[in-house]
């Protein structure tokens, strides 16, 4: 897939707009970040409502609409761990996430068209709540990818929004 949540070199992400679907994390104040994913969530809600071709694959090495979906619900989900790590532990580690492995194992071109779309609806809220309660000094909070990427919780936020944004490009220009 194109842009991966634990691509190496993440922080390009954070300087400048992204060349494929146009996203600047500059451009956010830390306060749009949970409106930023409930919107995003409500985009995949209509995607989902609309498409009727949600289990297919526009090329063998691109995932389905339905598969972008799974992806950015487990993102969701995994994102809110990690916050809660990073706002509740200091300076915390987290493991690395190998998303293809994770697609390969909850077998994502199989799952429920609808369940997903509610379990994304209901991630997508659970850390927009999560986000929409971080104030003050929290925002400098640290934590740690074991592969060496570090993040405060204000560019862990920007990081994150980018990746449901991109993976919605993704499936509204590959169809």
């Amino acid at each position: 897939m194109d842009i991966t949540p634990d691509t190496k070199d993440w922080t390009w992400v954070l300087q400048r707009e992204c060349p494929e679907c146009g996203f600047d994390a500059r451009s956010i104040a830390k306060e749009e970040v949970a409106g930023l994913i409930r919107d995003n969530a409500e985009s995949w809600r209509e995607v989902f409502a609309e498409r009727t071709d949600l289990r297919t694959r526009p090329r063998p090495d691109v995932w389905s609409p339905l598969e972008y979906g799974c992806h950015v619900r487990d993102v969701f989900r995994l994102y809110d761990y990690r916050l809660k790590l990073m706002l509740t532990e200091a300076d915390p580690t987290y493991p690395n996430w190998d998303q293809d492995a994770s697609a390969i194992e909850e077998n994502y071109p199989s799952q429920d068209p609808e369940s997903v779309i509610v379990e994304l609806r209901l991630a997508a809220e659970a850390i927009a709540s999560s986000f929409a309660k971080v104030e003050g000094e929290q925002w400098e909070r640290t934590g740690n990818r074991t592969d060496g990427a570090r993040f405060t919780v204000d560019t862990f936020a920007r990081y994150l929004v980018h990746d449901p944004i991109h993976h919605l490009y993704d499936v509204t220009r590959t169809y």
